[in-house]
């Protein structure tokens, strides 16, 4: 028979420790990313929060400016309330016999019972 090389076989101690330096490499990168996702989180969670501070901000302003135009509207109708007594007394009398009828129509077309109060 010829001669046939013989393949160098590495040896088991070889193969582990190019295992082993593997996966303290693979370790290393995992750490690495896991440092840049929180460094990332971190900067996210402050973008976050200070959008949501400026939301809150404009949200205040504008309920400021809200509530300043109610109260302004509302002088107004009192003012006009106070000069014609008369007329604030049929306006109110008007609203309340609207909503009487509105009432009762709802009542009436709800009703099961056609005509039973009870």
């Amino acid at each position: 028979m010829a001669d046939t090389p013989k393949t160098e076989v590495p040896s088991i101690d070889g193969i582990q420790k190019s295992v082993e330096k593997q996966i303290s490499e693979l370790r290393k990168e995992i750490a690495k990313i896991n440092k840049s996702l929180a460094d990332r989180s971190v900067e996210l969670a402050a973008e976050a929060r200070d959008t949501a501070n400026v939301a809150i901000e404009e949200a205040s302003t504008r309920a400021s400016r809200a509530a300043q135009q109610l109260r302004t509207q509302a002088q107004s109708v009192s003012e006009a309330a106070r000069e014609n007594p008369g007329t604030t007394g049929f306006v109110v009398g008007l609203a309340g016999f609207v909503g009487f009828m509105i009432g009762f129509a709802i009542a009436k077309g709800s009703n099961d019972q056609h005509g039973r109060w009870y």
